[in-house]
This record gives C-alpha cells, sequence and structure tokens, in this order.
C-alpha cells in the first residue's frame, strides 16, 4: 500500500466508526452476535477492494462491536481476526466480484468455530456439528450482508465524485 496518509487514517478512522455504529445498530435487533446474524456492517468489508486504506479501520470498528459479544474474549480475538483477514484478502483481489468471497469464507470457518466451540463447551464430541451448522448460518448471514449489501456499495461509490477521486486508478480499470 506504501505512505498512510492523513487522508488514509481519515478514511480508516470513518469506517472504523461506521463499522461500530451500524454493528451496535444491528445489535438492538438481535442480528450481530448469535448462530443467525446478518451483520450490516460486514458489507463494508468489501471497501478494500476499492479502498486499501480501510483495512485498520475495519479490523478496529470490529474490535469495538466484537466487545459487546456473549462469546467474550474468543469472539473478539477471532472474530475481530476473521474481519483482518477477510480485509487484507480482498484488497488484493484481482475481480470485483470476489470481493465479497474473502468475507464470507473468513467468518463461515472462524466465526462459525467461535460459536460451535461456544455451545459445545470446547473440544468435545459435539464440536464438529455445532461449528457445522453454525459456520452455515453465519456463512449464509455473510453471503447477505456481502453479495448483496456489500456489492452495491462497490457499484454505487466510484460513482461519486468524491469516492472515484479516492479509488486508485488499478482499480477503476477492473470496474
Amino acid at each position: 500500500m506504501g505512505k498512510f496518509s492523513t487522508k488514509d487514517l481519515t478514511l480508516a478512522a470513518m469506517v472504523a466508526a461506521l463499522y461500530a455504529v451500524m454493528g451496535y445498530f444491528g445489535s438492538f435487533f438481535g442480528l450481530t452476535f448469535g448462530p443467525i446474524q446478518f451483520r450490516f456492517a460486514e458489507a463494508l468489508t468489501v471497501l478494500p477492494f476499492l479502498f486499501p486504506a480501510t483495512v485498520p479501520g475495519l479490523f478496529v470498528g470490529c474490535v469495538i462491536v466484537n466487545l459487546l459479544s456473549p462469546y467474550g474474549v474468543f469472539d473478539i480475538v477471532v472474530g475481530s481476526a476473521a474481519t483482518l483477514i477477510a480485509a487484507l484478502w480482498t484488497g488484493r483481489l484481482k475481480n470485483r466480484w470476489l470481493a465479497p468471497l474473502p468475507p464470507v469464507i473468513c467468518n463461515t470457518l472462524l466465526v462459525g468455530f467461535t460459536i460451535g466451540w461456544a455451545e459445545a463447551g470446547g473440544f468435545t464430541a459435539a464440536l464438529p456439528a455445532a461449528w457445522a451448522w453454525n459456520g452455515f448460518t453465519v456463512g449464509v448471514g455473510e453471503l447477505g450482508a456481502c453479495y448483496v449489501l456489500g456489492m452495491l456499495l462497490l457499484e454505487l461509490l466510484p460513482r461519486i465524485g468524491y469516492f472515484r477521486s479516492m479509488i486508485p486508478e488499478k482499480r477503476l480499470s477492473v470496474m
């Protein structure tokens, strides 16, 4: 990515705040945590495709939201790591249709494991089934957030002059 400018820092901070607000908003409706979740904020995880500087903001925003997690420190660490890994991966992709896929995969595996671990009580015989079920339900929510809302962001943001000027030329050429 190179040098991290004041504009990049501001963008990352705004994304962190937006992710946190959207995550907290979803928790009012019981959508942010649990085996069946539709975390609106996860739509933002496609942003590194257009704006690499959003990666740290997504991570920080996720950490802030996960402080409320009923799954405790394990979710704060693992769930936030899933978002960080997904954001870094998304930023490296060359096809915008694949941009939502890393968050879906990372959260299906890592958040599904976290919830399964909590439900099964650790490494027990129930863990594989709990992990599979929770991975599936988290993955479905991620598909909705990332492929519906996230793709909408990828389509609309480049059309707005202010944001278009911030998108690296190499990304505009693949749109």
